[in-house]
């Protein structure tokens, strides 16, 4: 049997539409008509879903870097555990995520992307991001400095087998021995490089944004992929979490976030911002909005089990985490140990930082749509996509949750 259409109604916001009378039709997963409600030309069902006049509907959230929530660490979960995490993740709107797995063994590692990999051929989860272990001891944050190590080209291309193809992102250092070699593999993969945790001065910094932007640029020249595409159409490497686990910006000596700001103004990369009013001053977030374009910026959560969920001891891969007043730290140095927020709470933030809504919902959906080379499929509302979508209130509060054209029920987490 057919399944029924979904007819809603009512104000729409994407990246790069805003309607106050628009129409949403869905039908079998996906959307067929997306547009003003005057427009669209057949009769309407008796039970078209109206939306209240304080209420709009926007793409599904979609996350590039997220460690787990709602009380699972994805880098030590099984994979029950993990489909229950991964579960409420869609329930609280962010339909589209990459698990993101911190440093750790070989072994370890093996054992993850395995599992993981299997949840994505599930459709559970867009893919990998490997946050190491090819990092800066120095700028190493919560990661564990035990397992941090130079570039092994044969264990990175081991993970990525291991991973059978579901590898989408690896955060590396770009100051580190045969980095160069590690970005070939990467881009070779079909792998986004993402700059990260990384104490490599300005110079080195710009030349691997470019090295990866060039590269990546001629792989796609003469075929038809979107993978990791820029504002522009080009494809890019990313930058894990801008100003967090790198050097300060100093007028001496400027560090490699200049860089990674001029780059993603040019449409060279892509950078990531934890807008979860912790890691990042509300008038940064807002600043970087100006300088680069909410086509350039890639809005995450960099959550980890405490995502959601009430203040408390958490894990986060090997360490034990302290959550206080929605703040986690490692219990053994206060580092921060990932965040709290989920993508509907880091998107509200942006917004109250000043940022036009619309942009902020770019960043939210769109653009890091296009890093994952899912700009056909989802993070907007336009005819052909997957019906991924979430409803809310002006004020950004989750009132509804649709995946695959199929309602969920909605999950409102504990945040601070």
């Amino acid at each position: 049997m057919t399944a029924p259409r979904t007819l809603i109604a009512g104000r729409i916001l994407t990246g790069s539409m805003g309607l106050d009378q628009g129409l949403l039709v869905i039908d079998g997963g996906r959307i067929t008509y997306a547009g003003p409600e005057n427009e669209y030309a057949r009769q309407m069902p008796a039970d078209i879903h109206r939306l209240a006049p304080d209420t709009m509907v926007l793409p599904g959230l979609v996350d590039l870097h997220c460690h787990g929530g709602f009380g699972t660490d994805f880098p030590s979960a099984g994979q029950e555990a993990a489909r229950n995490a991964i579960g409420c993740l869609h329930r609280s709107g962010t339909t589209t995520l990459l698990a993101s797995l911190v440093t750790a063994s070989r072994e370890d590692l093996l054992r993850a992307v395995s599992s993981f990999s299997a949840l994505a051929a599930e459709g559970l989860i867009a893919g990998i991001h490997l946050e190491g272990p090819f990092l800066s001891r120095d700028r190493c944050g919560a990661q564990n400095p035990e397992w941090i190590r130079d570039p092994d080209l044969d264990l990175a291309d081991e993970l990525i087998s291991a991973a059978r193809g579901t590898v989408r992102t690896m955060t590396y250092a770009p100051e580190l021995p045969r980095a160069a070699e590690l970005v070939d593999l990467l881009i070779s993969r079909g792998v986004v490089p993402s700059i990260g945790h990384t104490d490599a001065d300005a110079v080195t910094t710009r030349h691997f944004l470019l090295r990866a932007h060039r590269q990546m640029s001629n792989a796609d020249a003469g075929a038809d992929s979107s993978a990791g595409t820029g504002a522009g159409g080009v494809r890019t490497g990313t930058v894990t979490h801008l100003f967090n686990g790198m050097p300060p910006i100093h007028h001496r000596s400027p560090g490699p976030v200049p860089a990674c700001l001029q780059a993603a103004a040019a449409g060279k990369a892509v950078i990531e911002l934890i807008a979860d009013d912790t890691h990042l001053d509300p008038g940064i977030v807002s600043a970087v909005f100006d300088l680069v374009g909410a086509g350039n910026i890639a809005l995450v959560t960099d959550s980890m089990a405490a995502a959601g969920l009430a203040d408390g001891t958490y894990a986060l891969g090997p360490s034990t985490v302290q959550v206080h007043d929605g703040v986690a730290r490692l219990s053994t140095n206060g580092a921060i140990a990932g965040g709290t927020a989920t993508m509907l709470d880091v998107l509200q933030r942006t917004v109250a930082a000043g940022v036009a809504a619309q942009d902020a919902v770019r960043a939210a959906s769109a653009t890091p749509a296009r890093i994952l080379g899912l700009s056909g499929e989802v993070g907007e509302l336009r005819p052909g996509l997957r019906a991924d979508l979430i409803t809310v209130t002006t004020g950004f509060q989750l009132q509804a949750v649709m995946r695959s054209g199929a309602w969920l029920e909605p999950l409102h987490p504990r945040t601070p």
